[in-house]
């Protein structure tokens, strides 16, 4: 796709997530929001990428600060990717479902698409706790209308070669492949 001068302004992305969107641990400037503004540049969108993203945030905390958030940047595109750490904490689901819904419903209201990044846990909970944690991202996506990606990180979390010696966070090699997996359901919200 060539540059165009149409595409000079189409709006601000804003990427709302926890440390696996923050690029924790890895140099800044190399994470998959970063690499997300650089390929819209490459192939002529005008957007600008706002990465909003908290180490250690949860459903609750990203939505006490949404309304801000969405205030500040007015954007045309919500990326939401939050509930890993809600999950790790063993965190009731209707709280973390509770939280994401209004979020969702927050930038529906003002106007923003939204992208719903969906995770999954490990199984320390249990069986019952981890299917419903996936669950709760497809039911979302379907209420809402909204894209959804269902395990943002499916190409990386089992590849110990991409992922930090903590087990949780993706390395600066696997931010391609995140951006990749986001993508597919990105490029239609974009317009064009």
């Amino acid at each position: 796709m060539v540059p165009t001068a149409a595409r000079t302004a189409d709006g601000t992305i804003l990427v709302f997530g926890d440390s696996i969107s923050a690029g924790y641990g890895i140099k800044a400037g190399e994470g998959w929001a970063a690499l997300l503004q650089k390929r819209l540049a490459s192939q002529g969108y005008g957007y600008r990428v706002v990465n909003a993203s908290v180490s250690g945030e949860t459903t609750s905390g990203g939505s006490a600060r949404l309304s801000r958030a969405l205030e500040l940047h007015k954007p045309r595109v919500l990326v939401l990717e939050l509930g890993a750490n809600d999950g790790l904490r063993g965190l009731p689901l209707d709280v973390s479902r509770r939280s994401l819904a209004a979020m969702i419903e927050s930038a529906q209201a003002n106007d923003a698409k939204v992208l719903l990044l969906g995770m999954r846990i490990p199984p320390n909970y249990g069986p019952r706790y981890a299917e419903g944690f996936a669950r709760m991202y497809v039911e979302l996506a379907k209420k809402y209308k909204v894209p959804l990606v269902p395990f943002f990180m499916e190409k990386v979390a089992l590849r110990s070669d991409l992922m930090q010696s903590d087990g949780l966070h993706p390395t600066a090699a696997a931010q391609p492949l995140l951006l990749d997996t986001v993508w597919p359901a990105l490029r239609p919200l974009l317009g064009g």
